[in-house]
């Protein structure tokens, strides 16, 4: 009957997020275009909230039926509820990058803290005894995470259906690797994600919001986690499914960096807002967005899976042909700017 939990988490999110529409367009908390949007017309935010409230909710519950291993609950939850509410704070009331950098790092340390972080990681043939490094580069890589899943969160349908597409590859491999617990938890946020997109697909009608997009980011990393030290499930492959966000995100901060820009300040200079300033539409970026993952990356995630030894290889080649298509993408929008000029 477990099957009946992502129903409930599907409906429960359909239903939520059309009342947290009309929250939003009561409290008049709405994205106005500006030079740097992708919309073009004021649309209500925060309906990630009803992802966030689910996934919550979901997590004590695992806990009380024994699901969840002692120190989860302590870990995931208090961690959790912080990083929702800077990001509804935000949602309101536009924090600096300083408060919500804090959040994301203190929220990481909690987690990390009280999980143990990964003391060995499977690396393909070689296990690696993190030492040292394991609770700052776990630290950091979550907080990260969080971060850039926001920065990702600025095309109609994108957040939502990559939590979708992570969550419910991410559930079939905890489920084939025996961590019954968070798959389920994987496939609730999955559902939840689903629920969401039936308002946030082109055009959406409400966007996800910090809210929604710092917590799933987070999310992920502390599945990551708690996937390698509760069943071996090697973390880095949700390097594979979450490869786009991660280096669409990770390139473009280091590409404005090198140009001496403002890394944090608002931009829309990632590949996917190029290629909407290329002229492709919300609708096309998301069916491309989804083919990628279903085509590539999740076939290299099940074989990493399935021949562990060739982890690396996957990791690699998803890497660099996702890179590379960042570095044509990027490429092209600047021929076109010049031809332009």
């Amino acid at each position: 009957m477990e099957w009946l939990a992502p129903v409930a988490a599907f409906v429960s999110a359909t239903l939520l997020t059309g009342w947290l529409r009309r929250y939003a367009e009561r409290r008049s908390l709405l994205d106005v275009p500006n030079e740097r949007s992708s919309h073009s017309r004021p649309t209500p935010r925060g309906g990630g909230l009803s992802i966030t409230l689910i996934v919550l909710i979901t997590v004590p519950l695992l806990a009380v039926y024994g699901e969840l291993p002692p120190m989860a609950l302590p870990a995931l939850l208090p961690a959790g509820l912080l990083i929702a509410l800077i990001g509804w704070m935000d949602d309101h009331f536009r924090l600096s990058i300083m408060w919500r950098a804090g959040a994301y790092l203190l929220a990481a340390c909690w987690f990390v803290w009280l999980m143990g972080g990964i003391p060995v990681m499977m690396l393909g043939p070689v296990i690696w005894k993190t030492g040292i490094w394991n609770v700052p580069l776990l630290v950091l890589g979550i907080a990260w995470l969080t971060n850039l899943y926001n920065f990702m969160d600025g095309a109609d349908a994108l957040a939502g259906l990559q939590a979708l597409l992570a969550g419910s590859a991410g559930a079939v491999l905890l489920r084939l690797h025996g961590a019954d617990s968070l798959s389920l938890l994987a496939a609730i946020t999955a559902a939840a994600s689903a629920g969401f997109l039936i308002w946030n697909r082109p055009p959406a009608r409400i966007f996800m919001g910090d809210v929604g997009s710092c917590f799933l980011g987070f999310l992920f990393g502390c599945l990551a986690v708690l996937g390698e030290t509760m069943a071996g499930l090697p973390a880095l492959l949700w390097l594979i499914l979450l490869g786009v966000f991660v280096w669409d995100a990770t390139c473009t901060l280091l590409m404005r960096m090198l140009r001496g820009e403002t890394w944090y300040a608002a931009h829309r200079s990632h590949a996917y807002q190029r290629l909407l300033q290329l002229g492709w539409s919300h609708g096309r970026l998301a069916l491309a967005f989804l083919f990628y993952n279903l085509l590539i990356l999740w076939p290299l995630a099940l074989y990493a899976w399935r021949y562990p030894v060739k982890l690396p290889v996957a990791v690699g080649i998803s890497t660099v042909v996702t890179v590379a298509i960042w570095g044509i993408i990027q490429m092209r929008y600047s021929k076109y700017r010049g031809a332009e000029a």
